[in-house]
């Protein structure tokens, strides 16, 4: 996998996840406004629909708590597997998707936590979701949030570390978060006359207890 794992020391984004394919209007309206291209917009959603297509294909019941997000053709494997076996069989569905480079998996192999846990992750985005929308200098449409069990897994672009850190660091901060886990991609905003842009990959940790 092409990602280095950074623990920041001292510092330090959902039930029902297989969910209904995306199509090509919704990821071209969403490229449109983010600091991404149309054609991975299209491919990350391509990506997505034929990763939940061939779970659904396999046991909707027993991947019914998958969720599968893609980003960059990075793919985020999070919420709930009943055996070790179930884990490694959706990853190896994840890569065997051609649109796909990486694999994070960070689905966990448990019983289910229920309707409650379920709501409460979804109140944790929200909640997220509206700390990153409100501040300035954090540009959320670039950014997809996911949590479950109480843990925010962040995806997408930034244009800087500070960004990046920021949103992190905003995410920690909201009641409820056992950690923040950011797979994000640092990538300044499109050159006007398309000359090489840099980008810096990686997995960052968060713990919320050094920002209360």
């Amino acid at each position: 996998m092409r990602r280095s794992i950074l623990l920041l020391a001292g510092l330090c984004s959902l039930g029902g996840c297989v969910t209904a394919a995306v199509g090509a209007v919704g990821a071209v309206s969403v490229a449109a406004i983010q600091d991404r291209t149309i054609g991975g917009a299209l491919d990350d959603a391509s990506a997505s629909n034929q990763i939940k297509t061939k779970l659904m294909t396999a046991s909707a019941k027993r991947y019914n708590e998958v969720d599968v997000e893609v980003a960059g053709r990075l793919v985020l494997l999070t919420g709930r597997v009943a055996t070790q076996a179930d884990k490694e069989y959706v990853e190896q569905v994840a890569w065997s998707v051609n649109l796909v480079d990486d694999v994070a998996n960070e689905l966990q192999v448990r019983e289910s936590g229920g309707v409650s846990q379920n709501a409460n992750d979804e109140w944790i985005t929200a909640r997220v979701r509206t700390k990153l929308l409100t501040d300035g200098a954090v540009k959320s449409v670039n950014i997809n949030i996911e949590t479950y069990d109480g843990v925010v897994y962040l995806m997408g672009l930034v244009r800087s570390p500070t960004e990046l850190e920021r949103a992190a660091n905003l995410a920690a901060r909201v009641n409820g978060v056992k950690e923040v886990v950011s797979f994000m991609e640092v990538r300044p905003p499109r050159p006007v006359e398309g000359s090489p842009q840099t980008v810096a990959t990686g997995n960052s940790v968060y713990n919320p207890d050094s920002y209360r």
